[in-house]
């Protein structure tokens, strides 16, 4: 039985889902979230959908194991590739959730885009999920996405705010898919730390979007409407596993949460 006070659990293949992490923190203070980076096997962008989706139910029998009441896909890629999988596997035992339904239709009901640029890994762009999902929520937006595989790995090295960061990010938002674009989804939850510097690329002439605060504000409305907000919990109870310590894990991880975390690495066979 789902009870208000089980943890939300969410994973991703390396640091970029903390930054929905982060946002449900700040919407959600009394939520317990149990975090899973799968950092042995990133980046998820260049694997086949059949390992994607492997990857994805072994995790999701670990946030079960926990008792989450929430299993949040925190990673475009999985979420575009293994979505109905763990929904199928998960059944009636948790909310599954993704962080792809949420901002296509944040962007289609909600703003005034006509142009729409998405960038993401390449198995994300391949699903096609954000340039179908759009299309079908407003058939007035026209919409090109660019896949830019060297992003997740770049910022899971440690190479932002720099030189090479800037130009990877340049020869990427040059290409001729985003001429013209008027609103920028940035198609993976690792791209909110160079939201900046996309933003500067563009003179902040371009509206530029990521999934941190739409899926948190999609997560509290589904909670209440399911009465399993939890009102009473204590504050930083939350548990951060990796399937691998990685170099800069712990200090991405402190950008992207807005403070230290304690890892604990765990194999999930």
């Amino acid at each position: 039985m789902i009870k208000p006070d089980s943890p939300i659990g969410l994973f991703d293949s390396g640091v970029g889902g903390l930054t929905v992490a982060g946002a449900i923190r700040n919407i959600l203070p009394f939520e317990k979230m149990i975090y899973f980076g799968d950092t042995a096997h990133l980046p998820y962008g260049d694997k086949s959908k059949e390992t994607i989706i492997q990857y994805s139910l072994k995790i999701a029998a670990f946030l079960l194991s926990k008792k989450c009441k929430v299993l949040l896909i925190a990673c475009n890629t999985a979420s575009s590739n293994a979505f109905e999988e763990v929904k199928d596997f998960v059944g009636n035992r948790a909310i599954v959730l993704n962080v792809i339904e949420p901002v296509t239709s944040y962007v289609a009901d909600f703003t005034d885009a006509k142009n729409v640029g998405v960038i993401g890994t390449k198995a994300t762009i391949i699903s096609e999920k954000y340039t179908t999902q759009l299309s079908q929520k407003n058939k007035k937006i026209e919409v090109s996405a660019l896949a830019t595989p060297l992003l997740v790995p770049m910022i899971e090295e440690g190479f932002i705010f720099d030189d090479i960061s800037n130009a990877v990010i340049r020869a990427y938002l040059s290409r001729k898919e985003l001429e013209g674009i008027d609103t920028l989804i940035l198609g993976c939850t690792h791209y909110p730390i160079i939201k900046n510097q996309i933003g500067k690329f563009f003179n902040f002439e371009v509206n530029v979007i990521d999934s941190a605060k739409i899926v948190a504000e999609k997560l509290h409305e589904i909670l209440s409407e399911k009465q399993l907000l939890n009102k009473t919990g204590r504050r930083n109870e939350h548990e951060f596993f990796v399937s691998d310590h990685t170099e800069y894990f712990g200090i991405i991880s402190k950008m992207f949460f807005g403070e230290k975390i304690n890892l604990r690495k765990i194999n999930l066979g």
